[in-house]
């Protein structure tokens, strides 16, 4: 098969098996790359801390990435505005939530300020923070929740919800930043609160399957390229193999069917012998 295989037109098509194999395997590897680097975690670009307009802007959606970004933000509490909420994680049974309107943008602006176990220092802890006077708030800004995330009961809410609190807060001017920033220790402490736990946000990394089945494949049609060289050859080398068979029986010659055997004439066998007792 292989005085087959060294001809030019089958080496000719094995260089051409090769190439789509190598070209198959190229992209083979593009996909495996591709899955490993869609499988690595973001930088942890959330940990410089940057001023709120510098990251984004009012009525901006906040993105995945950029949730849990520190942040710096200027501006002063509304009086008034202060919403309690309960169930949530972070520390105590009730956290405070203040309308703080950014000096940069004047856009309203949710800031988590801190915790209370009681509802009554709680509401005191907003009301000791608004007024006049100028704050700088540090802390971490968030998307916005869902209003269908409350768990309404009795006037009580769990969402940090600017669609709820366009509603709710009275001095508002039309302008909403996307999400919400939680206060660090030093805002908390102003309040006489306690400080909502800090935690830096994780990102789900989850392994890219499709690449990697993708280049599972590319490797499958490189090396069906060459086992298609190879049957190919195979196939030619048979059909010589029996076109070679059909001419030496032709040259040997018909086999005659009507000749008859002959038949071999009988011995005879001796009376003496066929007859022992006789002499």
């Amino acid at each position: 098969m292989w005085a087959v295989a060294r001809r030019p037109r089958w080496i000719a098509l094995l260089l051409l098996a090769i190439i789509l194999a190598g070209v198959f395997a190229a992209l083979g590897k593009w996909q495996l790359e591709r899955s490993i680097e869609n499988g690595k975690p973001l930088p942890a670009s959330t940990e410089t801390r940057k001023t709120l307009d510098d990251v984004t802007t009012p009525e901006k959606p906040v993105g995945s990435a950029l949730a849990g970004q520190k942040v710096t933000v200027s501006g002063r509490f509304v009086a008034g505005d202060t919403t309690v909420l309960t169930g949530r994680s972070g520390g105590g049974q009730f956290q405070t939530v203040g309308h703080l309107v950014d000096d940069a943008t004047g856009a309203s602006l949710p800031v988590v300020i801190g915790w209370s176990d009681q509802r009554s220092a709680a509401v005191a802890g907003g009301d000791r923070l608004a007024g006049d006077a100028t704050m700088t708030i540090r802390g971490r800004y968030y998307p916005a929740e869902s209003p269908d995330q409350d768990t309404f009961e009795q006037h009580e809410y769990s969402a940090v919800a600017p669609a709820r609190f366009v509603n709710t807060w009275k001095a508002f001017d039309d302008r909403m930043y996307g999400g919400y920033v939680v206060a660090d220790r030093t805002t908390a402490d102003a309040a006489d609160l306690g400080t909502i736990a800090d935690r830096a946000p994780t990102r789900e990394v989850q392994f890219d399957w499709l690449n990697l089945f993708y280049a599972v494949e590319w490797v499958v049609f490189a090396g069906f390229a060459v086992f298609l060289w190879y049957r190919f050859v195979k196939d030619a080398w048979e059909r010589e193999q029996d076109e070679a068979r059909e001419a030496a029986e032709a040259a040997a010659g018909p086999v005659d069917d009507d000749v008859e055997p002959v038949d071999e004439p009988a011995v005879p066998v001796d009376d003496a012998r066929a007859e022992p007792g006789r002499r």
